[in-house]
């Protein structure tokens, strides 16, 4: 589970040093920056902390002993993303055909486990099954960090440290009654981890025993990631049986104000206001239940859909309408369905995975450290792609696009220059 709450947190400040109330004093004051020697003091006096989430002395001791500061985390969290990233970007890469294609296996592969799931609990196999794929790429992408040593960091330094010490707190309960082994334990930078990358505390909440062996391991167990997170849908209203919604067609002229998932009306109000199914028919043809929303990502003029209990239910999972928008359309490929019908309003769509190594692999045979082709769009790559949005006289705004990519496949390569001989 991607890190939604952090950004709601409250900040909390912590002074290295206490600055003097002094009127008369006119010569700056060093502040000394936290250093990772800092990090067992720290830990030693959370201990009164942990012990008020049930932790015994011992217990806290024990898995915090050899923790390692990972300084690193504290430039992640204060972080402003360099490049923007449009809608038709973002779902071109989490809904591609390999992602499909690769969902669609694992529907077979684990169809004995999911069919339970779905009747015990009432969330269907293919939204589950979305979740997991988005996530972690099906279990290939759990994160590569030191779980304990980014949460203990985050807790000790920086800001949003009560938010953190509350993870770490969760995480370590999870490892003392069983669920969890510290051994190869990693994550992401901000702590979520596992199949379907819950957070420790929603973890603790949360998560189930699928497999019924006594343990809730979301790392080690696909059964109990995929009953996990059915279990987080259904804790946050999800109705068995309802569609996430549909793609619609909106009449000219609707009044933009009556776009948000929040802003829900009766399908009988939308029916009047124009609105109908991206295929012409009627809303009714749907079998849609309870008051929808409307989204629109990219306005009214690019896809639109009308929403249920259900998309919010998702979109608990990570609040943003983008993503929740990619779970239920991989959901829907994953049962067969068509990409939607209304086009981005652009010209110059997003590269699935596949068209992102190939991007990659056109601008190292243009002699661009770009290091290993796989398909991430790093630093080096944007740096890159930047380089080639010079040479066209284009924006230089580090995008990857439909447009670059074919520029890139047809033109000529540069052929390199002779030197000057001495």
């Amino acid at each position: 589970m991607l890190l939604r709450c952090l950004t709601h947190a409250l900040p909390r400040l912590t002074l290295a040093v206490l600055l003097p109330l002094c009127a008369s004093c006119a010569s700056p004051v060093a502040v000394a920056a936290p250093a990772p020697a800092d990090l067992p003091t720290c830990l030693a006096n959370l201990a009164d902390d942990a012990g008020r989430t049930g932790l015994s002395g011992a217990a806290w001791r024990q898995w915090t002993k050899g923790i390692e500061a990972d300084m690193s985390v504290l430039d992640l969290l204060d972080a402003q993303p360099e490049f923007k990233t449009p809608i038709w970007d973002y779902l071109a890469v989490l809904v591609d055909e390999q992602r499909v294609a690769d969902g669609q296996a694992m529907l077979q592969q684990w169809a004995a486990v999911l069919a339970p799931i779905a009747k015990a609990q009432g969330v269907d196999a293919a939204t589950v099954v979305a979740v997991w794929g988005v996530e972690s790429d099906y279990g290939r992408s759990f994160g590569k960090r030191p779980l304990l040593n980014s949460l203990a960091t985050l807790s000790c330094f920086g800001r949003r440290q009560a938010y953190f010490r509350g993870e770490l707190f969760s995480l370590v309960r999870l490892i003392d009654r069983g669920d969890l082994r510290a051994e190869g334990l990693v994550g992401s930078w901000a702590g979520a981890f596992g199949h379907t990358q819950f957070m420790p505390s929603t973890y603790l909440r949360l998560a189930v025993d699928g497999d019924g062996d006594g343990r809730r391991d979301l790392v080690g167990s696909v059964p109990d990631a995929l009953a996990s997170t059915a279990n987080f849908l259904v804790k946050a209203g999800w109705v068995s049986g309802q569609p996430w919604g549909v793609e619609v067609r909106v009449p000219d002229g609707l009044d933009s104000a009556l776009v948000g998932r929040r802003a829900k009306r009766p399908q009988a109000d939308w029916a009047a206001r124009g609105v109908k199914l991206v295929d012409g028919r009627p809303l009714s043809a749907a079998g849609l239940t309870g008051e929808l929303g409307l989204v629109a990502p990219a306005g009214l003029k690019g896809p639109a859909f009308l929403v249920t209990r259900n998309f919010d239910a998702i979109y608990g999972y990570n609040a943003a309408e983008s993503y929740a928008l990619a779970i239920s359309h991989l959901s829907d490929r994953l049962r067969g369905g068509s990409p939607w019908q209304t086009a981005w309003p652009t010209d110059d769509t997003g590269l699935s995975r596949l068209e992102r190594r190939a991007l990659q692999t056109a601008l190292a045979a243009r002699g661009h450290p770009i290091g290993e082709v796989d398909g991430l769009l790093g630093t080096a790559t944007r740096r890159a792609i930047q380089a080639e949005q010079k040479r066209l006289g284009w924006p230089e705004d580090g995008r990857a696009g439909q447009r670059l990519l074919k520029v890139l496949q047809t033109q000529p390569q540069p052929q390199p220059q002779p030197s000057n001989p001495s």
